[in-house]
């Protein structure tokens, strides 16, 4: 159908930034404040579950960018941090393997939305807004970065340089996480219902990026996936895609918040 061709770039863009920072390995071997332990003076291989909990909780502390996550997620969603962080003791203790903070944060996210993503759909109209807007902040970043990364994360592709922007800009990334949580929890209390977009929404967005100047190859390419002969410059995709995020957020406000809530809807189900 129209509609899930549409939403195939915002869905995979979404998910990307969480992919990318699944294979992310950050040193850790710095010492920790906050629970009164290092890593440094834990065994390289923990075997004992209490011990590797706390040498986890202690390398999210020391990260206060995702502390706030996690934060919000233990007041929030208390069995669910419970389960996490006990499943990632669990896996620390058995294997000997550190993984990075980054690790820890894309993990709990990837749960969250499959467990509790669709809530995000029946959000006020502002937290859900913002998973948007806070999604849009990371690929303007990513455009000043590097074109041809913006391009690849358009479409859901990640390597060690974005995985590397990634590690470097986690105030952003954290803002993100802490938007999709934030409507989980909104939808959860307002459990608002909406309509699924029809086809007239799709086609005054598809109309309304033509008239902010995207090509039918640059329209097609977003939309449909399709490889333009000749190719688009990265320049200009990165560009397109910001302006097919641009353009989705001026939209009449029924129709824009149909089409959000139907693509948090398909991420949580991804």
């Amino acid at each position: 159908m129209f509609f899930q061709k549409l939403l195939a770039l915002l869905t995979a863009a979404l998910i990307s930034v969480f992919i990318g920072l699944a294979m992310l390995t950050v040193d850790l071997s710095t010492p920790f404040q906050g629970l009164g332990i290092s890593s440094t003076g834990l065994s390289l291989h923990v075997t004992d579950k209490g011990l590797a909990r706390q040498e986890i909780e202690a390398s999210i502390l020391a990260t206060p960018d995702y502390a706030k996550y996690f934060a919000r997620l233990r007041e929030a969603f208390t069995s669910d941090y419970e389960a996490v962080l006990n499943d990632f003791a669990a896996l620390r203790a058995e294997t000997g393997e550190k993984q990075s903070v980054d690790y820890y944060l894309s993990e709990t996210v990837r749960r969250m939305r499959q467990k509790h993503g669709a809530l995000a759909a029946a959000a006020e109209n502002g937290p859900l807004a913002e998973v948007f807007t806070s999604q849009l902040n990371v690929l303007r970043a990513l455009a000043v970065a590097d074109k041809k990364m913006c391009v690849a994360f358009l479409y859901g592709v990640t390597n060690a340089d974005f995985q590397s922007f990634a590690a470097s800009r986690r105030e952003l990334v954290s803002e993100m996480a802490l938007a999709g949580l934030e409507a989980m929890l909104n939808g959860r209390a307002k459990n608002i219902l909406r309509d699924k977009p029809s086809d007239t929404d799709f086609r005054v967005l598809e109309v309304a990026l033509g008239d902010h100047g995207l090509s039918k190859a640059e329209i097609d390419a977003l939309l449909d996936g399709k490889i333009a002969d000749p190719p688009i410059e990265d320049a200009r995709m990165c560009a397109a895609g910001q302006t097919y995020l641009d353009v989705l957020a001026t939209l009449p406000e029924i129709a824009r918040m149909r089409i959000y809530a139907l693509a948090v809807q398909l991420m949580a189900n991804s």
